[in-house]
């Protein structure tokens, strides 16, 4: 029984990567995970987390024990090169490759286990909107609206002092300045345009 799992796109130069692979290949699960955790490395921690997935892939997917897995294939593909350019000396310029890697890892059982099946997740029956709704209009005829009810006491209330000084209070207020020619009415007794240039005296 073989478990794959992959990780692309990773900033990182394939070389670099491979010095790390090349160290837990063909080693037991646990054994790569511990040789990782002490390499000093910048790979080392993207290739655990990758190692770690696959684990929990053969576990959870397929029911596999993770003391029965070894790493039968693990590989650096190159994958997409970014080129930058960086400023040099008398106006030069000279070119940058910024590499990036897919890593692709393969595990297997140490002792055969047989074809397992995937583990069959529930997935709940879709529901059709004609019947959300008809429980709508249920919900809607069983709780109809209640109408306010205005009990006669308060309808004979007569207005007092306070209500009649707060009705007066919200009256709006309004500034003849505000009406007619969008905002700019002409103020009665006010200087016009020629009376604002000609202000100053003369003598």
């Amino acid at each position: 029984m073989e478990v794959k799992a992959s990780l692309k796109h990773l900033r990182m130069s394939p070389r670099k990567v491979r010095l790390v692979i090349d160290v837990i290949r063909k080693m037991p699960v646990q054994t790569a995970l511990d040789q990782l955790r002490f390499l000093n490395k910048g790979a080392a921690e993207p290739v655990a987390k990758l190692l770690k997935s696959a684990i929990a892939n053969a576990v959870e997917t397929y029911s596999l024990s993770a003391d029965n897995l070894y790493i039968k294939e693990i590989r650096s593909d190159e994958g997409v090169m970014l080129k930058r350019w960086m400023p040099r000396a008398h106006g030069r310029a000279t070119s940058l490759r910024k590499r990036g890697c897919h890593i692709y890892i393969v595990l297997a059982e140490v002792v055969a286990s047989g074809s397992r099946d995937k583990k069959k997740v529930k997935v709940d029956e879709p529901v059709k909107l004609e019947k959300l709704a008809k429980d709508g209009e249920k919900t809607l005829k069983t709780k109809p609206e209640k109408k306010r009810e205005v009990s006669k006491a308060n309808k004979d209330l007569k207005p007092t002092k306070s209500t009649a000084v707060v009705s007066e209070s919200v009256k709006e207020i309004v500034d003849p300045r505000s009406e007619g020619r969008h905002g700019h009415a002409k103020i009665e007794g006010g200087k016009g345009f020629s009376g604002k240039m000609f202000r100053r005296k003369s003598g």
